[in-house]
């Protein structure tokens, strides 16, 4: 008969470790605690081979996929943006998912790969930092929050290469910058929890990561303000879809725009009303009525 832990039954006492202090990472504490709360159930101590593998086996042959993110600093700052297209294989599986998350004051996260696992890596990440700053009393450094997510998808290093494969790409403004017109940073990362810092100012992952990066290339400006710099990243996703079938670009008829989140050390981390993400799109989208071609 399966064993019931106490913090389960209504009215029981938590059990001593949820009312410690402890460790400041909330991963290893899930990882003592509850490790089957974990993304996937994946790279938590205690799981052998053969759950992994049926675990692997249960998961659906064609899960959705997240596709194309990209991200750019400009003069105060740094933005992410993401089409909200996932698909499966290839039929369309979502038309409108949120890939971009602002996971504290200042940084944020786009997802690629395996939506699911993706969406739960970076909700554990987010509460590894505000779980940080309450039990140590102050926010996690940028590079402490970098190498934390590193970690959390080395952890998924399993699920990779059975090829349910997560890619995040982490944009976050550095408060302790010496220079704060130059403290946006982009750090993106590969399946086995390399971290690499993107110093070129601009970057994309994801099945149309190729056109849009080739479409940054051309429209980058270090010293643009905000709005020019949302613009160029709307145009790079509208390029990436132009020529990737998985990368949904605006949709004027639903109402579906890109997701866009800027960070700058006045305002932090603010996520685009919708409203101003068409404004943006439906000016990109009648600019290339008039020249298809760019």
């Amino acid at each position: 008969m399966e064993h019931t832990p106490s913090s389960a039954v209504p009215g029981a006492p938590l059990p001593a470790a949820y009312l410690t202090a402890g460790t400041s990472s909330f991963t290893d504490f899930l990882r003592t605690q509850a490790p089957h709360l974990l993304p996937g159930g994946f790279g938590s101590a205690g799981l052998d081979e053969a759950v992994r593998a049926r675990q692997v086996a249960q998961l659906s042959p064609e899960p959705p996929h997240g596709t194309t993110i990209v991200a750019l600093t400009f003069d105060g700052g740094v933005l992410i943006a993401g089409d909200r297209r996932a698909t499966s294989g290839n039929l369309i599986a979502q038309r409108d998912m949120e890939k971009v998350l602002v996971t504290d004051d200042y940084s944020a996260v786009g997802i690629a790969g395996t939506a699911g696992i993706a969406l739960d890596l970076v909700r554990l990440f987010i509460l590894e930092l505000s779980h940080y700053e309450k039990i140590e009393g102050v926010p996690l450094s940028l590079d402490g929050k970098t190498n934390k997510l590193a970690t959390l998808v080395r952890g998924n290093l399993d699920t990779a290469m059975a090829g349910l494969a997560v890619l995040p790409l982490f944009v976050g403004f550095d408060t302790a910058a010496e220079d704060p017109s130059r403290a946006g940073r982009i750090i993106s990362y590969d399946v086995v929890g390399g971290r690499y810092e993107e110093r070129a100012g601009f970057h994309s992952v994801g099945s149309g990561s190729l056109f849009a990066r080739s479409a940054l290339k051309k429209l980058y400006d270090p010293g643009s303000d905000v709005g020019t710099a949302v613009r160029h990243a709307v145009e790079a996703l509208y390029d990436a879809a132009d020529d990737d079938t998985a990368t949904g670009g605006p949709d004027l008829v639903r109402r579906i725009y890109p997701s866009v989140v800027t960070i700058t050390a006045a305002e932090g981390s603010v996520h685009m009303s919708e409203e101003e993400a068409a404004a943006v799109a439906e000016i990109v989208v009648t600019e290339r009525a008039e020249r298809p071609r760019g």
